[in-house]
């Protein structure tokens, strides 16, 4: 599989698939659900508590919230500190690490803005075609 910039992927059959594809851990990572508007909004505000990240991010329920937080907090993406106060005051923020994301979110942003009109017209095609 060539890229745009020349990148080649090479992958043989009798390839192991998780090696095959070398960006499929970071997909895992990065691109489950919720994550990216978890990264988003921690990147574009700073420093959330978790009612501000629930109401930043309307549809998310909080057991799930929850649970993508500590996934990316173990993943080194989000760090997480403690205030011993009274009452406890937790904040996250966005770590080195996730910040060095940016980039990749930009490129995804752009290549949105340039295609996904495109996407569009390619799915009403597909749903409108005759037999389907």
């Amino acid at each position: 599989m060539r890229m745009a910039d020349d990148t080649t992927w090479t992958a043989s059959a009798a390839t192991d698939p998780q090696l095959a594809c070398p960006i499929s851990p970071v997909v895992d990572i990065v691109f489950s659900r919720w994550t990216t508007p978890i990264l988003w909004t921690l990147h574009t505000h700073g420093r959330q508590r978790f009612v501000e990240l629930e109401r930043g991010i309307p549809r998310i329920t909080p057991k799930v919230l929850t649970q993508r937080l500590r996934q990316l907090e173990r993943d080194g993406l989000i760090m997480r500190t403690y205030h011993p106060e009274v009452p406890p005051r937790v904040e996250y923020e966005i770590s080195e690490l996730g910040r060095s994301l940016a980039p990749l979110f930009a490129h995804l942003a752009e290549w949105a803005a340039g295609n996904l009109d495109e996407v569009e017209r390619a799915r009403h095609d597909y749903d409108t075609a005759p037999g389907r």
